[in-house]
């Protein structure tokens, strides 16, 4: 049994590593990927898609500011990655005719990194700090000053000597992205004036992204095409236009160019997307689950090892569409394949498989 076990993990690890070869369907910006990123960016409020609820809010709050001559309240845009944060802080610069300055949270290792950025803004600026979760709990509670009461305390000297300069700032605007919303300390939420939620995307509107990310790269794109990459598309916008890309290739090497159905199903079938959204390391981690413990529960570490990954990739890659999918729930004990999961490879769930008849497993969400 044991040998038995070792050979089915070792199978489901190479499958994991051949997963290299297909398409990568996380939600995370690849650094290759940026400048065709900013070739499909939409430029202003009219341009973006989806987001209804937010894209009203964030007009009245723009809108307002402008009738005042006022830089807008801070905004905190918070959801999964891949759904328009990064752009959407583009468009509040332009919509306000100023200037957008970038960082990131892990950037922001020290107060005086900070300071340089807040003392060289100018009047109606806006500063995009992106993951703003992570950034350095020095550089955090300076950031409270300048949000409320625009100014930073710059130390010169060490220890009994050290001396307060305090420095004015210019009137900003600051635009925080996170993943996380849950791991913003509750001093700096509060000091955002609105706050927005993105979320995953219909196939309706991913639809409407790749009609216009098609438009822009010049690539034949019939309804039904688009169709079938919106539904594997995962609600989310930048894994849409990551394989309308890989689709067009398809089609110019091996069809006439034109991305209809057909020619979609066999280019994600050659790339390895299944027809939920599913790529090769999600089916690795799910058959390991299934085929080399029982179904769980198991940790994820182990799970991990067994499919020949870091942990933090089948955490926060595979596992939040694995859980929204239905294929894989977490449990106090464990992770743990659902009976939606068994059936997706063909098995016969357990009775006792979460989400099948006399499921013995409570499910923790959180």
């Amino acid at each position: 049994m044991a040998d038995e076990r070792h050979a089915a993990e070792e199978d489901w690890a190479g499958q994991a590593a051949r997963a290299l070869d297909a398409v990568e369907l996380s939600p995370h910006a690849e650094p290759a990927e940026q400048d065709v990123e900013s070739t499909l960016r939409p430029r202003d409020l009219r341009e973006f898609i989806g987001q209804p609820r937010v894209r009203e809010q964030l007009e009245l709050v723009l809108s307002g500011a402008l009738r005042r001559g006022r830089p807008p309240d801070h905004v905190l845009l918070s959801g999964p990655p891949g759904l328009g944060k990064t752009s959407l802080s583009m468009i509040i610069a332009a919509e306000l005719g100023s200037a957008l300055r970038v960082t990131s949270g892990p950037a922001m290792e020290r107060a005086g990194d900070l300071a340089a950025m807040l003392s060289n803004l100018v009047e109606g600026d806006v500063l995009f700090i992106d993951e703003i979760h992570r950034i350095a709990r020095p550089a955090e509670e300076m950031l409270y000053l300048a949000m409320e009461d625009l100014r930073v305390d710059v130390v010169v000297g060490k220890g009994p000597g050290a001396t307060s300069i305090p420095l004015e700032i210019a009137p900003f605007t600051l635009v925080g992205a996170t993943t996380r919303a849950g791991s913003l300390t509750g001093p700096l939420r509060d000091r955002f004036g609105f706050t927005a939620h993105m979320e995953f995307y219909s196939p309706a509107e991913l639809e409407q992204v790749l009609r216009r990310s098609a438009a822009i790269l010049g690539v034949a794109l019939d309804p039904a095409g688009a169709d079938e990459i919106a539904r594997r598309s995962r609600g989310t916008p930048r894994i849409a236009n990551r394989l309308l890309r890989r689709v067009r290739d398809f089609a110019e090497v091996r069809a006439d160019g034109t991305v209809t159905r057909s020619v979609a199903r066999a280019a994600l079938e050659v790339y390895e997307v299944d027809e939920l959204g599913l790529d090769r390391l999600d089916l690795a981690v799910l058959g390991a689950l299934v085929r080399s413990f029982g179904g769980g529960p198991v940790g994820v570490s182990t799970l991990a090892v067994a499919v020949g990954e870091q942990p933090a990739t089948v955490e926060e890659v595979c596992e939040p569409f694995l859980v929204r999918a239905g294929m894989l729930a977490r449990t106090p004990r464990g992770r743990v394949a659902t009976a939606a999961a068994w059936s997706h490879l063909g098995l016969t769930p357990p009775p006792e498989a979460v989400g099948g008849t006399g499921s013995l497993f409570a499910v923790d969400q959180d």
